[in-house]
């Protein structure tokens, strides 16, 4: 019997341990779902007899190595900062790892460590990054096989609120880890335009956006998604003139967003003393230069826009000028908009979520210039089946079985780059209705 350690029940992790159990009859796999929350851990097994739901402390050397040297691969849920923790003991132990996160500097040292030991850490293998690595390097290997001289790479996506079911005037609810969503962007995001490198500062990253439009669900707009020229050797494409990789929003979001980041509501290197005890108006107040005016009017002006605007509109819907109490003791800027935002951005009930993406290729075959679209719309079912849950858990549950399985091969550090990794898993996320539709512009 083959052992799979989870580490993280959290709901993108869903749909990967329901894989997971269902096949582990037939695979003959014991499968430990190992959480913080060890109720939550139960309710995702439902008692399944393949299954040990336990409680886990990963800062718990002790239990952390048991856990490990008990397993025959590891597959870690955790915040993308706890990964290089457990790799350690992987290497130590000698078990193969397999996360959705972006590898680490720290993860990529330990190449050589997994190597030699024989190991595989295979990174990147959920949505984005995953399924985006995967369908893009498939159009690319296809391309390089015709002689096809690829000239710009794009490539767009986004978790979304349902059509159905967006109802505010965000057109946006939180579908994956609300605090990345308040974080993200910071630092600065790299691209390569027309053979010219590319440099957006956090400030300025939301009010450089383009639209997209993808499929029958209309336009999107997108900003620039860290650093796109890192997978410029990644992907091979060492001679490409444009290479650029966004997420997207609905049309409208990144000026509204951006407003945020002027007022410092998403800073998060400094703690507000009282915070437990202000008001949302006492909040919006300290972000504001004084003056006799009304708070309302002082928020409109500083950001120069209407109070009778629809931009506005948005702001006012979120309660910013009320005297809801925060509630949260020592929080900085962004923990208290994080809060926020929350209270009304959260998926309901009976919401279900949208997965959208869009790659867009240039290049030139026989001297003919031609444009193809590789697109992605994927809906969720319910608030555990959701889309992200589905296009995150799904690659690296597959990849999971084809590690155990010998299909996998490949040693040391990756990313699902390579045929031997996305042809197999592509091939059965299609069957699972995860599949993208091919347009030549």
């Amino acid at each position: 019997m083959k052992r799979i350690l989870v580490i993280g029940a959290g709901r993108s992790a869903y749909t990967l341990i329901r894989y997971l159990l269902n096949q582990s009859m037939s695979n003959d796999w014991k499968v430990t779902v190992a959480d913080y929350n060890l109720e939550l851990a139960k309710n995702i097994c439902l008692e399944h007899i393949n299954s040990r739901p336990i409680f886990f402390n990963v800062n718990d050397q002790q239990q952390r190595e048991n856990e490990i040297k008990n397993s025959d691969i590891v597959v870690s849920m955790l915040p993308a900062s706890l990964h290089a923790l457990v790799a350690n003991d992987c290497i130590l132990l000698k078990k193969n790892l397999v996360t959705a996160s972006y590898v680490s500097d720290e993860i990529l040292k330990m190449s050589g460590a997994a190597k030699s030991n024989n190991l595989i850490f295979l990174n990147e293998v959920g949505l984005d990054p995953g399924i985006d690595h995967m369908s893009a390097m498939k159009i690319i290997d296809n391309l390089k096989q015709t002689g096809a001289e690829i000239l710009s790479f794009k490539s767009y996506c986004g978790g979304l609120v349902h059509p159905e079911f967006d109802n505010n005037p965000w057109n946006y609810k939180f579908t994956w880890n609300p605090r990345n969503v308040v974080l993200a962007g910071k630092g600065t995001s790299k691209f390569l335009n027309e053979k010219k490198i590319c440099e957006l500062e956090y400030n300025n990253l939301f009010k450089e956006t383009e639209i997209i439009n993808i499929l029958d669900q209309g336009d999107f707009e997108s900003y620039a998604n860290r650093d796109s020229l890192s997978y410029i050797s990644s992907y091979g494409l060492e001679k490409i003139d444009t290479m650029y990789r966004g997420t997207l929003r609905k049309v409208g979001f990144s000026i509204s967003w951006n407003s945020f980041i002027k007022l410092g509501m998403t800073n998060d290197t400094y703690s507000i003393e009282d915070s437990e005890n202000l008001s949302y108006y006492n909040f919006i107040d300290l972000l504001l230069p004084k003056s006799s005016k009304s708070l309302e009017e002082r928020f409109c002006e500083f950001l120069s826009i209407n109070i009778v605007s629809e931009e506005f509109k948005k702001f006012k819907w979120l309660d910013l000028f009320t005297d809801k109490i925060i509630g949260l003791k020592n929080a900085t800027p962004a923990q208290i908009l994080q809060k926020i935002l929350e209270d009304k951005l959260s998926l309901e009930s009976k919401d279900k979520d949208m997965v959208v993406m869009q790659h867009q290729f240039i290049y030139k075959v026989d001297s003919k210039l031609k444009k193809l679209h590789s697109s992605l719309v994927v809906f969720g079912d319910d608030q555990q089946n959701t889309a992200m849950a589905k296009t995150v858990g799904l690659p690296v549950a597959i990849s999971v079985k084809l590690i155990l399985n010998g299909t996998i091969k490949l040693k040391g550090v990756q990313i699902p780059t390579k045929k031997e990794i996305y042809d197999p898993i592509l091939e059965e996320l299609a069957k699972n209705k995860i599949n993208f539709i091919e347009e030549l512009i």
